[in-house]
């Protein structure tokens, strides 16, 4: 487990990365990334969303173009300081501090679920993954934007000594253990690194998944 999948040091490499993180992220994480990501989801206008790991704000600002209502969630104050100072907190976005391993909804609350930039800092990768589908509904979609694993061992090495780093095998393992389906990733990243970034893509069985595995039951007790 690398030095930053500790909630405690998570807040207070944040505590000082929030002073400059809009000056940094566009270097890795920019606007037409954010564009790519938001076009790989099947997403309405009335959708209502969950940003976790929304940290400033500004995936919530890419989604507030395609759905009226985003939800956002992070367990930093300093980023949510930040995000209050772009938003309001009384505007268009509801924003909470919280932990994505512990989201403060109800079950199916959400018709998607995104998080970008947050993964690598997760304990407990597969845990919070089936967190995201409690609250996303039967049908719903997922989308986590995480660091893709560098091809170079040494960077490997120092990767896996700072937070979590994870290719697309690993990123397939982790949506299904959870119980999603329909699972898809893609390679994304700036122009000096155009693989910098896999975003991931996965959907909550369905209502009549459920049905078809009941009756599947149902018929082998029946024999039995």
């Amino acid at each position: 487990m690398g030095v930053l999948e500790d909630k405690a040091r998570a807040r207070l490499f944040y505590k000082y990365l929030s002073k400059v993180y809009d000056t940094i992220n566009p270097f890795i994480w920019n606007e037409e990334m954010r564009t790519e990501a938001i076009g790989m989801l099947d997403i309405e206008r009335d959708d209502r969303v969950l940003d976790v790991g929304c940290g400033t704000g500004f995936a919530t600002e890419g989604l507030l173009e395609v759905v009226d209502e985003v939800v956002g969630l992070d367990q930093s104050p300093h980023q949510l300081e930040k995000a209050y100072a772009k938003f309001g907190k009384h505007g268009d976005v509801r924003f909470h501090l919280g932990d994505a391993e512990r989201l403060p909804f109800e079950d199916d609350a959400f018709d998607v679920v995104w998080s970008s930039g947050s993964i690598e800092y997760w304990p407990n990768p597969v845990e919070t993954l089936r967190e995201f589908r409690r609250v996303c509904k039967p049908g719903g979609q997922v989308l986590v934007v995480g660091p893709n694993y560098p091809k170079s061992s040494v960077f490997q090495k120092l990767a896996d000594a700072i937070m979590l780093f994870y290719d697309e095998d690993e990123a397939d393992r982790m949506f299904h253990d959870a119980g999603f389906e329909d699972v898809t990733h893609r390679l994304m990243g700036p122009s000096y690194d155009p693989d910098i970034a896999i975003t991931t893509v996965a959907r909550v069985p369905g209502d009549e998944d459920a049905d078809v595995d009941a009756t599947a039951t149902s018929e082998v007790e029946a024999d039995a």
